[in-house]
């Protein structure tokens, strides 16, 4: 018996699923599938990038999400003139001792909602970076560590072209998953309105903090064959050489395909990789990091569709999970 099966983390982390998916539907209803894709993320260490039109409940997601987890849960609205002191803090002056004494910003939290990130500029935007890097913030030559765990939930609107500041590609890297939120199907969206003819329910937390930095500790124990991690490497080479891509997947994304891969296992109540578990997050580890060549996109070539096309391309090798 391994450690993983000693501690009994693969129930945990299933039985995790099934309760943060049903608290979690008593607020938010159609989107279990991008709860299981922010609760993989946060198992894994990374952070989440949503992206949707405005009124799909990415922010009611987010904060019902957190609390759902027992999470320290802080909001920033980023705006054209916020300051990138107002994200991680500065030092303040007291004028009774003439010292100055810190004041934290919101960062400082287990989960950031950094509510339309692409309204703000660079210099704002670039406040984040050491944040999800790091796990740390820099103030004034101080360098203080960030509360464990720590994720950024992102959201962005991709209709606005007005008002907006594009996301550099060395920041887009930073986000383990782009999750697509999408309008709700018609039974979802009638749900939705009988949800709020109802008094508002009153979560309680599934988890605790201790729980899930003690399922991070033991993720990179999943087992992945030396097979799996030779077809990681593979689909990212494929997309190195695809002809529609004008950057195709980094080494970074192949550690943050392992990552996924192994969160995805975890939910599942595995303690092992699967082809499947890789196939299963390649969309939303890839979709924000390969770009496409102008003229692909002019000839209407979604990414998805080359992502697939990538998947198809490289042969699966079938091993044994021990």
């Amino acid at each position: 018996m391994n450690n993983l099966q000693t501690h009994g983390i693969p129930d945990k982390v299933r039985e995790l699923r099934e309760r943060a998916q049903q608290s979690v539907e008593q607020v938010v209803v159609g989107l279990s599938h991008v709860t299981d894709q922010m609760l993989m993320a946060l198992l894994a260490g990374g952070h989440v990038l949503l992206e949707g039109v405005p009124g799909t409940a990415k922010t009611t997601l987010c904060r019902t999400f957190s609390t759902v987890l027992g999470l320290d849960f802080e909001r920033i609205q980023f705006t054209p003139d916020l300051l990138p002191s107002d994200v991680t803090g500065t030092q303040i002056l007291d004028r009774n001792s003439g010292t100055f004494s810190l004041r934290k910003g919101p960062v400082f939290c287990q989960l950031l909602l950094a509510d339309e990130l692409n309204r703000a500029p660079a210099r704002t935007q670039s406040s984040l970076l050491e944040a999800m890097q790091e796990r740390q913030v820099t103030i004034e030559n101080e360098t203080l560590p960030l509360p464990n765990p720590f994720m950024v939930l992102a959201t962005q609107n991709p209709i606005e072209q007005e008002g907006v500041y594009r996301l550099p590609e060395a920041q887009l890297d930073r986000f383990l998953f782009r999750i697509l939120v999408d309008y709700p199907e018609r039974r979802n969206e009638i749900g939705m309105l009988q949800l709020h003819s109802r008094p508002i329910v009153q979560l309680q937390p599934v988890t605790t903090s201790e729980e899930i930095t003690l399922i991070r500790e033991h993720l990179d124990e999943v087992h992945a064959s030396l097979e799996l991690q030779e077809y990681i490497v593979d689909l990212a080479r494929q997309s190195r050489e695809h002809p529609n891509l004008a950057l195709g997947a980094s080494p970074r994304a192949c550690i943050s395909l392992l990552k996924a891969s192994r969160a995805n296992a975890l939910l599942d109540g595995r303690d092992f990789l699967t082809h499947a578990d890789v196939q299963a997050v390649c969309l939303p580890v890839l979709t924000h990091r390969l770009i496409m060549h102008p003229e692909a996109e002019l000839d209407g070539l979604q990414i998805e569709t080359v992502i697939k096309q990538i998947i198809r391309a490289v042969p699966v090798v079938q091993d044994s999970p021990s």
